[in-house]
């Protein structure tokens, strides 16, 4: 899908090993009609020079507050005039502080705290600094709490070695997150304020540790169900059963394994909600007695 009326994004890329994810996050948006202009830290022209942003959007690339500027030209207030969404992919935990407290020490965070363009943040970093150490989640929820976006990052191995939740989100999935923005733009919300809970995939029926019951489904219709009532402005909560797709962007997401736990999850938020959308592929049954070793097949009875 094309971004309407040449929108223009502020890319500002900091120092991490996921830096060049975003020169493919770049491209995309400059292919679908975005204009680009990227900022880059010190650091992270460390991990990308500025050379390839440059190529991709025809456009010069600022790493610098001091830069050589025209006259009556200010670098940074032209960048944060200019925009229509400020996107820091990837986001360090040392540029996350930085934001949530207020620091401009170079041209991307000086920047953005002039611009009055929605902010969004995309974190990459090691799992436990990520997840464990306090400051950096008290950092998150105060740039939430500004009213800035946090584009969550994904679980999986990590360039330091280590596995769990702290990869930059992959560049289609910003993408698509930053398409859906600008395509339902000035579009009449009409789910605004509303809170909606959507169920979606299958159910995993324990039986034995290597068996368990449940339905063919990919969770998909239940997925964009979900991604539609955000774009029409509702507060989503997607109760999600086993499944291989990405957590959407921009919503709350509860992972059940069985039918008990879904049941549990929706019924725990069902008072808040305006309204729960069943798109889940619920198992037909559940054994009665779940067993804690391989049952062996000699063993098997239909009464179990």
């Amino acid at each position: 899908m094309a971004i309407k009326e040449k929108k223009t994004v502020v890319l500002c890329v900091t120092g991490g090993i996921a830096a060049y994810k975003a020169a493919a996050l770049a491209s995309s948006l400059i292919k679908a009609g975005a204009k680009v202009r990227v900022l880059l830290t010190e650091a992270a022209r460390q991990f990308i020079g500025a050379a390839t942003f440059e190529a991709l959007t025809r456009h010069p690339v600022y790493d610098n507050v001091f830069v050589e500027k025209k006259e009556g030209q200010i670098a940074h207030i032209d960048l944060a005039d200019s925009a229509d969404l400020f996107l820091v992919a990837p986001a360090t935990a040392n540029v996350i502080g930085k934001m949530a407290n207020g620091i401009a020490d170079d041209l991307v965070t000086t920047a953005i705290l002039a611009t009055k363009a929605p902010v969004w943040v995309a974190p990459a970093m090691n799992v436990n600094m990520y997840n464990n150490h306090p400051a950096v989640q008290q950092n998150i929820k105060r740039l939430q709490s500004y009213g800035y976006r946090i584009l969550e990052p994904d679980e999986g191995l990590l360039a330091c070695g280590w596995t769990g939740k702290g990869r930059l989100a992959e560049p289609e999935k910003i993408f698509s997150c930053i398409d859906t923005y600008f395509s339902g733009e000035g579009a009449e919300r009409i789910l605004s304020g509303k809170k909606k809970i959507v169920t979606a995939g299958p159910t995993q029926e324990i039986v034995d540790p290597v068996r368990f019951f449940s339905n063919h489904s990919s969770g998909k219709m239940g997925f964009a169900i979900a991604e539609a009532a955000k774009a029409a402005g509702a507060d989503v909560t997607l109760v999600a059963g086993p499944t291989n797709l990405r957590d959407p962007v921009g919503m709350d997401v509860v992972h059940v394994r069985s039918a008990r736990d879904m049941y549990e999850a929706v019924l725990k938020r069902f008072a808040g909600a305006d309204a729960v959308i069943k798109a889940a592929a619920v198992a037909d049954y559940r054994p009665k007695t779940v067993h804690d070793e391989k049952i062996k097949k000699t063993e098997w009875s239909g009464d179990d």
